[in-house]
């Protein structure tokens, strides 16, 4: 049986320099500082590490810094998944020869396939790693929910143990939690919802918050899980603030921005993104303030 991934994982920015080109001492001290202060884990080359502008070459270099940094420290997942079955498959196996901890598969993007499509797609990648795989349901930017029948189904292949869930349906994420068994782990994929899961019997969080907050975010974990529900609900509520202001647009550009407000040079961002607004820049630096995190 595998074991879980860890209880907070942060979804990690790629940092780059001045010429876009990735920032891989950067990389490293991000890294260390991440599972430093409250992160069990670290998901590598997600969403919020703009993976569709990063090279393969890139990819793997990545990996390789992250794992040598702090793989003997906490879980790297590797976000591997796109929306080509083959390509998924060759990228995880290097992933594996890297030694990294598990992979993350989102939905396939665009293509939209069928219910059946979505089974046979992370099934087929399943079988070909030993590697504990996390599903990523995303249908905000993938355009296709995995239904709770589908991830049923798949967490009946031995090494699928989890799906990050970030879908915003709390109905679905409350009927997953009650169909799955005990081993399989529901995380959260939305910092906002971090305790209504974990009220469900969800496991834990893929955060983005984390960046700015894990230590925090790791507290209320704790204090759920220990039955002090009134202290977790309260940091919850002290930390909403933070959970709404890194998504005031499009994920990862507030959280960059962040991080260098903070003095943690992880750079710019790859078009076609683009860099917040001065109203929105302004917006975040008074909820940082106002939270003691500048």
């Amino acid at each position: 049986m595998f074991n879980h991934f860890g209880e907070v994982l942060t979804a990690m920015v790629t940092p780059f320099d001045k010429n876009l080109e990735v920032n891989y001492e950067m990389c490293r001290k991000l890294a260390k500082y991440l599972v430093e202060n409250g992160s069990d884990g670290l998901v590598v080359l997600g969403t919020t590490a703009e993976v569709p502008v990063l090279s393969e070459e890139e990819k793997i270099k990545i990996l390789k810094t992250v794992v040598d940094e702090v793989g003997e420290k906490a879980s790297v997942v590797a976000g591997t998944g796109s929306y080509d079955t083959a390509a998924s498959i060759d990228m995880t196996k290097k992933a594996e020869n890297l030694g990294v901890d598990g992979i993350m598969l989102v939905t396939p993007y665009y293509n939209k396939p069928p219910q059946e499509g979505l089974y046979r797609h992370f099934s087929s990648i399943a079988e070909q790693t030993l590697l504990p795989v996390m599903l990523y349901n995303v249908p905000g930017r993938t355009s296709r929910n995995i239904d709770v029948k589908t991830v049923k189904r798949l967490s009946e292949i031995d090494n699928i143990i989890a799906v990050k869930e970030a879908s915003g349906d709390m109905a679905q994420i409350t009927e997953l939690c009650r169909v799955l068994d005990d081993d399989f782990f529901v995380y959260s994929g939305d910092d906002n919802f971090t305790l209504p899961l974990l009220s469900v019997g969800g496991h834990g969080i893929v955060s983005v918050a984390a960046h700015l907050v894990g230590n925090q975010l790791k507290k209320m974990v704790t204090l759920f899980k220990k039955g002090e529900v009134k202290k977790a609900a309260d940091l919850n509520k002290e930390l909403s603030a933070i959970f709404t202001g890194i998504f005031i647009t499009t994920n990862p550009i507030p959280v960059k921005a962040a991080l260098n407000m903070k003095g943690m040079d992880v750079g710019s961002l790859r078009p076609p993104l683009l860099e917040l607004n001065h109203s929105e820049k302004e917006v975040l630096q008074n909820i940082m303030k106002n939270l003691d995190l500048l």
